[in-house]
């Protein structure tokens, strides 16, 4: 391909080797014109000058030569005219190829215009649609940004309104525990001072009866009276399912410092005993509610699994005897569930394996539950010490001041005239003035 450009737009376009040699061919025939018409001239002035010289001769040889030299004059004259003929065929027949090809290369730069001005068109319209498709997507993310901010002050004013309704709910736990808190304490104050009031057990026995009625309407929980096996336990509790089916069994020790005698025992002295009973009435659980070693923080803190001596054995502290049955009921309701798909697996004579698995995933499901159970209940006998550490500095500062009191009252009821108006004898004066005064004044009184 060859660039050529035009000389009155000065648009540079391409043309192939073909229309190349054409276009040359057009400048090489102009340029022969061109020669031809030099030539033309340089002949004239040639044949003039033969023309003068031959004039000259003529004119000496007129006479003899004249006929001659009007024949050749003749002659030379009709060459001129076929040679001038000649070159204007030559002239005109080259002058329409060069038009022809001039006038198909400017159909072809039409050509090649319309479609550069086709491509341009095209151009544009792809540059609008891809403009109008960038503003759609822009559009889109817009929507989208909007949207999602709605999401997000939604579910923050959710988040607000669902702290604000645990707060509210902290604040009733809080509550209901000082209030638990307060009543433990007074009554442990009034079974460590041996004034009369209700015992563990029957305190425990009140609390499970104030909840029987709309927690546990079918349960059993009554004193173990059977001392065939040569000991009992406190109580036993046992709750069934809808069909009857027993569920949970736990057999419950109470002991507090009361029950001892002048030696303190401590809670594993009463392990041993507390297994045997939960075996021999085929209790599932054992529970020893305790209110000895008062001092341990092992037991203050909350719901104790002693299992890794005796199986399935707790020690809690009163404040825990109901939660321990909800905990325990709770986790052992839901084997109710897989009691029956073991009957049903039975009934179908499915792999038990299968069943063992889901038992055992339970089961450690459970003791997840119970461990993270046990730390907010360790939790919560933390801030349950803090407070009692706090009341307890309270109750050290009201004494104190009672004290003080006392000590005052001491004082006035010592005071005496006789102390005033020691070392001061003016003072004494005036008194035994108004003695003898008011003895006089009785006399008379009485005279009268």
């Amino acid at each position: 391909m060859k660039e050529l450009k035009c000389p009155q737009c000065n648009h540079v376009f391409k043309v192939d080797e073909d229309a190349f040699r054409s276009i040359a061919a057009q400048v090489r025939n102009e340029a022969f014109r061109e020669e031809i018409e030099k030539r033309e001239a340089e002949l004239r002035r040639r044949m003039d000058a033969e023309r003068q010289a031959e004039q000259v001769r003529a004119e000496q040889r007129m006479r003899e030569a004249v006929n001659a030299k009007d024949m050749a004059l003749h002659d030379r004259d009709g060459e001129i005219a076929r040679l001038r003929a000649e070159l204007q065929r030559l002239g005109e027949m080259e002058r329409m190829k060069a038009e022809r090809a001039l006038a198909g290369k400017e159909h072809e730069i039409e050509v090649l215009k319309a479609s550069v001005a086709q491509a341009d068109n095209l151009r544009r319209m792809a540059v609008l649609e891809e403009q109008n498709r960038a503003q759609k997507a822009m559009s889109a993310k817009d929507a989208e940004i909007a949207d999602l901010r709605s999401r997000a002050a939604t579910e923050r004013s959710e988040a607000t309104l669902r702290e604000a309704g645990l707060k509210e709910q902290f604040a009733l736990q809080l509550k209901q525990k000082q209030e638990m808190i307060d009543y433990y304490k007074e009554m442990k104050a009034r079974m460590s001072t041996k004034m009369i009031g209700e015992s563990l057990e029957v305190h425990c026995s009140n609390e499970f009866n104030r909840v029987r009625a709309s927690q546990y309407p079918g349960a059993y929980f009554e004193k173990d009276n059977d001392a065939a096996a040569g000991s009992k336990g406190d109580f036993i509790f046992r709750d069934y399912a809808d069909d009857g089916t027993e569920y949970i069994s736990i057999m419950f020790e109470m002991k507090n410092e009361a029950d001892g005698t002048a030696t303190k025992h401590r809670n594993e002295d009463f392990f041993a005993k507390l297994d045997r009973d939960r075996r021999s009435k085929g209790c599932e659980y054992a529970v020893l509610v305790s209110l000895l070693e008062a001092d341990s923080e092992l037991y203050n803190e909350g719901i104790v699994d002693v299992s890794y001596r005796y199986p399935k054995m707790f020690v809690v502290r009163p404040q825990f005897f109901m939660p321990i049955i909800a905990l325990l009921s709770q986790a052992s309701r839901k084997s109710i569930v897989y009691l029956q798909q073991l009957e049903e697996a039975r009934r179908q004579s499915v792999d038990v394996t299968n069943f063992e698995n889901k038992l055992n995933a339970f089961r450690e499901g459970f003791g997840r539950n119970y461990e993270q159970a046990s730390k907010k209940f360790n939790a919560a006998i933390e801030e349950i010490d803090k407070t009692i550490q706090h009341l307890m500095k309270v109750k050290e500062a009201l004494i104190g001041s009672e004290n003080n009191l006392r000590l005052a009252n001491d004082k006035t009821q010592g005071l005496t005239i006789k102390k005033l108006t020691y070392g001061n004898p003016t003072m004494k004066a005036k008194f035994d003035r108004a003695r003898r005064d008011a003895e006089n004044t009785g006399d008379t009184d009485e005279r009268e």
